[in-house]
Formats: structure tokens, C-alpha cells, sequence
């Protein structure tokens, strides 16, 4: 289970200890007493769930939409609920362990007809501080006493947690992994670099840095193609398939009811908030194209500030990004070039959260979702904002493109194109 009190207990628990807890808020709170375990190996996290949705039609109605595919949302709570169970078997339960980022969940093979879905993982990076990666896969369950084929997973991820304090809510050193085997090493060592870019890109991200040369001149040529849409004297119009950013967005709000809260009772489940803006990003990609989108990938996401049950979430949309881009740096003037029959389009989700008095409000989060169109269309940025968006999400697709090349060197896989459209998840 994921939470192990009822919420009217942990409530009326809460109000007894509001008296205590206004005598001591003026105190500085001390650290809590846990003892350091020493090294843990990879095997000590791992953790296995079988969803038996193709024998048991009453689970599988949880996991249906209307179309009778699988609702990715829905898998995407339960590994951010499994990432919670491994990340607590590293740990142990005298801290208090969150979700601080999803670095990645990718599909690698398309489900074609529904099945046993086997969701299995373990940490795979841990130095000894707060911080942990933990792997995780989404596999069809093999066959009795078989094992899980490359062909048999339909998708990978990699969720980072963070462990802290229960009593100064600080972070607080976690066990480190002792690496025993080749494979262990290797996926210690993807997760080491995974680390390492995070931490590069803390250094270059657009509130530090400015558009480089060669993003000022894409800029530029869609300022001059904006131009040419709105100049009387030159018979250039607006292409029907391109499309402002500002047009593209979707809005949702919704109060944080506790039947969503995490094991800690008075915050929400970070799986709440991967499918409520998973769901959005869908809508507002079959919105922005008026087809039904395909599901890629969420790319590096992070979890700013935890959201309060009881509060209200706002989530807003944005068409960041099309893949092939409206204009490129191999766009030559006065040349026809082929366009493609499909369209990669990265969606933003930004969430924030107020409280019901909506006194204060904190940014929670930032989503990055790519899905796949069965036909070309473009966005187009207007205001200065929204090209700083457009840069960030282009050059979010460069990173994600390199780590998938060097996945696939070091073992990994990543869908086709032509299969993503095939695929009964969404």
C-alpha cells in the first residue's frame, strides 16, 4: 500500500500536536538519529510487481480507456510509487525519502495486444549522499521460469530521490552501492554520468546563459518568417500547418484531495502528478495537431516543491517544440525542402501551487512530454518568452537525442518512429 494510516487518523494525529508544534516553532529543530548503514548491494533494492491484467478484467478496468488501450498515466503511478518502495528497501524507513526529478521514461518496444505487465527496478547510483537513481522497466511477464527478453520490455525509466531528515526535512546521507558484478558497473556508470549532465546543465541554463550564435540566427529567421506573414506586400501567407505558441495552450485546476496524498499523509504522491500532467500534455498535443497523438517519451522533468493536500494545482501546457523544426540551421533560402509525413512534438507542462486562500504560490514542477504526430505541422514563437521556450525545448531534444545514442552504445534501445504509432498505451 502506498500510505499506511487512514487520512482521519494522521489528520486528527496532525491537529493533537499543533499546540506542541507552535510551542517549538521558535526552537531550531534537531536532527534526527539514524545510523549509517554501511554498503548495500544493487540486489538488496531490487523489487518486482506482476499486473496480471490479462487474466484479471477487474484490475484491467483501471488501466483501460475508452479505446480499451493501456492508460500510461496510470503505469506511470505505479512506477513512481515502485520507485518508493526500492528507494525505502536502500534506505531504510528512518527517513523521509521524495521524488526530486524523472530523468527519463522512454518506450522501447510498442504493446501491441494487452498482457501480464512485470514493473521491476533498483537503485543503480548511490555515492553515500541524499541523493539516488533508481532504474526501473515495464516488461511483459515471460513465460513460467523465463526471463525478460530485450524484445519483451516496453519501457525503461529512471526516477532520482531524495532522502531527508524527517524532523529538519534537510537532506541526509543515504547508503552507498558497492558494485560486485560488470553489469552492475555499467549501470552505476550511465547513472554517474546522468548525474554528472545534470549538474552541467545547472551551468547553462538560459537563465545563465544566453542564446548562443546559431540559436540567435534561428531567432532571427523565424522573427523575419513572422514578418513575411503579416507584410501586405509580399504573397507570403501563413502555411495552415504552422501554428502560434501562444494558441496552443491548455489550463487545468484542481484541488489536492487526500485520497492522492504520498505515505507522509499532507503532501501529494508524485505518481498523482506524472499522470495529471501526462494527461494534459496529450490533450494538448491531439489539441494543437486535431489527431491523436502517440506517446515517446517524458524527458527530464523535475519535482521543485512538494504540493500540499488541500491546495490547489494549476497546470498549464505549451506546445514547446516541433521536430523537424519551422526553420533550421540547414534551411537554405529559396530551397524546397521534403517535408516529413510525422512530427516529434515536445510539450511543456509548468505547475504551480496555491493555497486554497490563494495567498501564496510556489512553482512545483516542470514536465516534459514527447509525442509523435502522423503528419506535419509547426509552432511558431511570437514574444521573446516564448523563444526562450522554443531554445529550451530544442535544446532539450539535442541532450535527450545524445544520451539515447549513447544508451544504444552501452546496450540500450530506444522505439522506431515507424512503430510508435502502433502501440496500444497512451
Amino acid at each position: 500500500m502506498r500510505v499506511k494510516t487512514p487520512y482521519i487518523e494522521a489528520l486528527k494525529k496532525q491537529q493533537e500536536q499543533g499546540a506542541n508544534t507552535a510551542e517549538k516553532s521558535g526552537r531550531p529543530s534537531k536532527s534526527s538519529n539514524h545510523e549509517l548503514s554501511p554498503k548495500k548491494k544493487m540486489s538488496d533494492s531490487y523489487h518486482k510487481v506482476v499486473l496480471p491484467l490479462a487474466q484479471d478484467p477487474w484490475l484491467l478496468d483501471n488501466y483501460l480507456n475508452a479505446n480499451g488501450h493501456i492508460r500510461l498515466g496510470t503505469l506511470f503511478m505505479d512506477l513512481d510509487a515502485l520507485s518508493g518502495i526500492i528507494a525505502y528497501k536502500h534506505t531504510g524507513e528512518s527517513v523521509t525519502t521524495v521524488t526530486a526529478a524523472v530523468d527519463r521514461i522512454t518506450i522501447n518496444h510498442p504493446l501491441k495486444e494487452l498482457c501480464d505487465l512485470e514493473l521491476s527496478g533498483q537503485v543503480t547510483y548511490a555515492t553515500g549522499r541524499s541523493s539516488m537513481e533508481i532504474s526501473l522497466q515495464v516488461a511483459r511477464v515471460p513465460s513460467t521460469g523465463g526471463k525478460v527478453s530485450k524484445e519483451d520490455v516496453l519501457m525503461t525509466c529512471a526516477f532520482t530521490m531524495v532522502s531527508l531528515d524527517p524532523t529538519t526535512k534537510k537532506p541526509t546521507n543515504i547508503p552507498p552501492l558497492q558494485i560486485n558484478t560488470e553489469d552492475e558497473r555499467r549501470l552505476y556508470k550511465l547513472g554517474e554520468n546522468n548525474y554528472n549532465a545534470k549538474k552541467e546543465l545547472s551551468k547553462t541554463t538560459l537563465r545563465k546563459q544566453t542564446p548562443n550564435d546559431e540559436e540567435s540566427d534561428l531567432i532571427h529567421a523565424m522573427w523575419l518568417k513572422q514578418l513575411e506573414y503579416h507584410d501586405a506586400n509580399i504573397s507570403v501567407h501563413k502555411p495552415d500547418n504552422v501554428v502560434y505558441m501562444d494558441s496552443t495552450r491548455l489550463y487545468s485546476s484542481q484541488i489536492m484531495q487526500p485520497q492522492y496524498r504520498n505515505r507522509h499523509n499532507f503532501m501529494i504522491f508524485g505518481g498523482f502528478l506524472l499522470k495529471a500532467t501526462f494527461e494534459l500534455a496529450f490533450c494538448c498535443a491531439a489539441s494543437f495537431s486535431h489527431s491523436r497523438p502517440a506517446f515517446l517519451s517524458l524527458d527530464p522533468s523535475t519535482f521543485d516543491n512538494p504540493v500540499p493536500v488541500g491546495s490547489v494545482l494549476y497546470l498549464t501546457a505549451t506546445v514547446a517544440y516541433t521536430d523537424p523544426p519551422l526553420v533550421d540551421v540547414c534551411t537554405s533560402p529559396g530551397v524546397d525542402h521534403k517535408e516529413s509525413p510525422f512530427t516529434k512534438v515536445q510539450i511543456r507542462v509548468d505547475s504551480k501551487v496555491r493555497d486554497i486562500e490563494h495567498g501564496h504560490t510556489k512553482p512545483t514542477g516542470q514536465f516534459n512530454y514527447t509525442f509523435l504526430l502522423e503528419k506535419s505541422i509547426k509552432v511558431m514563437p511570437r514574444t521573446y518568452s516564448e523563444f526562450m521556450i522554443w531554445v529550451d525545448a530544442r535544446r532539450r531534444v539535442e541532450r535527450v537525442a545524445a544520451v539515447m545514442d549513447d544508451s544504444e552504445v552501452t546496450g540500450g534501445n530506444h522505439v522506431a518512429t515507424r512503430d510508435a504509432k502502433h502501440g496500444i498505451t497512451e
